[in-house]
């Protein structure tokens, strides 16, 4: 939803609506000069939601989508602009509060976008309790890390659902949305093919778009027909996605990333209506179907293990760390680019086929490979469940402890048998 700003412009831009009915009302202008527009959104002017006709208008809109078009869930483009008050953001702010005690909007999912260009515009973990926000530390992590940045520590964090910047307030995980790629942006096939963005069909001269990506091409700019390049960039396809599917926190998933959808290297797609933005399901080559299959088993896994997607911050998870040697990660490993893996444990959990109660990760996100001690306590061993690389069996079963050949550039999940 996008109630930020209108087509009105600044003060050079057409009178269409708003600016004739009360311009000084549904927009904030200049203190001193109010011929001129407080410009938080970039688009010319920032629509004045501390108003309360307009905060009315907002609220009216909201219902009518919730009652009469049956939408359950918002996204609030460049949200900390609904949040702003005469002195600046305010997670209590008339808007936040109207919502909260609207016996329908509060019963919605609620997603804040939750930055703007204005001061004190970024707010990623500011919004209030029963709000998920956009997690861009998330996506840029995540990018860095696969792309074997020294990463490691942040990295943890945003497995494990971001709780430095969620766990307050009575927050929960699902309040971090995790997300690599969104409609701004490279998609995921993109992201790994291509260092830089390629705009030129948006008649821009290519400065339009972020040039900030922490994308990789692996060796070549675009599509190639080099073999080891096409194969390296599908393995780290399935990385990003098996991180993102096994975080916790709420999954966003790009249409189109689950089969490698591209934008031939577009970053800002948004004013385009061609093969650019298109979505494609039929006619998939056999790369795209088999990525396809795969992200339709990690959501399976997701929705069936309940270890894998955190409710509450106290729920009795029970988190070990991990080094390549099968010891406990270190403190100074963490400031390190290192492989880690970590067992998450769901004690609390009844008895009930199928549930596991125990899960390995191992994560590796350098070239070469790694050999990783699996640690070994508690009875039954290992079951391997799946893997991001090529060259390990589905199934094969750890019995003691062992070194396992851990692929470069991939992820394995064990279980208990």
């Amino acid at each position: 939803m996008v109630y930020n700003h209108t087509a009105e412009g600044n003060e050079l831009g057409p009178t269409l609506s708003f600016k004739g009915i009360d311009n000084f009302s549904y927009y904030r202008t200049m203190p001193d000069q109010h011929r001129y527009y407080i410009n938080d959104t970039g688009t010319g002017n920032t629509v004045n939601t501390s108003h309360p006709r307009v905060l009315q208008m907002v609220m009216d809109s909201l219902r009518y989508w919730a009652e009469s078009m049956h939408v359950d869930g918002f996204r609030f483009d460049l949200g900390t602009i609904l949040g702003r008050e005469p002195e600046g953001f305010d997670q209590r702010g008339g808007f936040f509060d109207a919502v909260t005690q609207d016996p329908v909007l509060a019963k919605l999912k609620l997603i804040g976008e939750p930055w703007d260009i204005g001061p004190g515009g970024y707010q990623v973990g500011g919004f209030p309790p029963g709000w998920g926000e956009w997690n861009d530390k998330y996506r840029d992590t995540v990018r860095e890390y696969w792309k074997g940045d020294n990463v490691t520590n942040d990295f943890a964090a945003r497995l494990l659902g971001s709780g430095d910047l969620y766990d307050l307030r009575g927050r929960r995980p699902w309040s971090s949305v995790n997300f690599i790629t969104a409609h701004d942006g490279f998609t995921l096939n993109d992201l790994v093919s291509y260092n830089d963005k390629h705009n030129e069909a948006n008649g821009e001269d290519n400065n339009d778009g972020h040039n900030d990506n922490r994308s990789c091409n692996y060796g070549a700019e675009g599509p190639t027909d080099d073999e080891g390049i096409n194969a390296i960039r599908e393995r780290q396809k399935r990385n990003f996605l098996t991180t993102l599917l096994f975080s916790h926190g709420t999954p966003m998933l790009l249409a189109g990333d689950e089969f490698g959808r591209s934008q031939m290297g577009n970053n800002n797609g948004y004013c385009q209506d061609s093969e650019i933005s298109w979505v494609h399901w039929d006619n998939l080559p056999e790369t795209a179907n088999a990525l396809r299959e795969f992200t339709r088993h990690l959501i399976q896994l997701r929705a069936t293990q309940p270890l894998l997607r955190r409710e509450s911050w106290r729920d009795g998870l029970e988190i070990r760390w991990f080094n390549a040697g099968g010891g406990a990660q270190q403190s100074e490993q963490w400031d390190e680019g290192s492989t880690i893996g970590v067992c998450i444990s769901r004690p609390d959990l009844q008895p009930e086929a199928g549930i596991w109660h125990d899960a390995l990760l191992l994560f590796n996100p350098f070239e070469g490979s790694v050999p990783f001690r699996i640690p070994m306590w508690g009875e039954g061993g290992w079951v391997l469940e799946l893997t991001t690389a090529d060259n390990a069996q589905q199934g094969m079963r750890i019995t003691e402890e062992m070194d396992f050949d851990l692929a470069g550039r991939s992820i394995v999940l064990f279980r208990r048998p």
